[in-house]
């Protein structure tokens, strides 16, 4: 496996509650670092996506001005997985921008927003 080189950073206004919902929709964690004066910040956390990418994130702080929602493309394997994520995604406290539907260029695609406003596009490509 080659190291991934692509990472989508987010914040959080909760760190954990975040990590949750990535590891539902099916991210793995890869490190987590705790804010050496106020454990209950991350300072920096990786979770990875498959084989080639994945997210970093941390906690929302007042010295830092780098937050606002995000929006991520998460390719998936199957168009039943795009189901199943997004079934996951609303279980886990997500909510419904676009519900699951076929695609016009083929595949399968529907799109979430989590508790923070970070959209997550769900998609299944011919070929991908």
């Amino acid at each position: 496996m080659t190291t991934p080189q692509l990472f989508h950073c987010l914040r959080y206004t909760d760190a954990d509650r975040g990590i949750d919902f990535l590891q539902a929709i099916g991210f793995t964690t890869a490190m987590i670092v705790r804010d050496p004066d106020d454990a209950t910040l991350v300072a920096h956390a990786q979770l990875a996506w498959r084989d080639n990418g994945g997210i970093m994130l941390g906690s929302v702080r007042d010295d830092d001005p780098h937050y606002g929602p995000g929006i991520c493309n998460l390719v998936v394997a199957s168009d039943e997985d795009v189901d199943s994520l997004f079934a996951a995604a609303l279980a886990h406290g997500a909510t419904t921008v676009t519900e699951p539907n076929d695609a016009p260029h083929g595949g399968r695609n529907a799109c979430v927003a989590d508790f923070d406003g970070h959209w997550w596009n769900l998609d299944s490509y011919p070929g991908a």
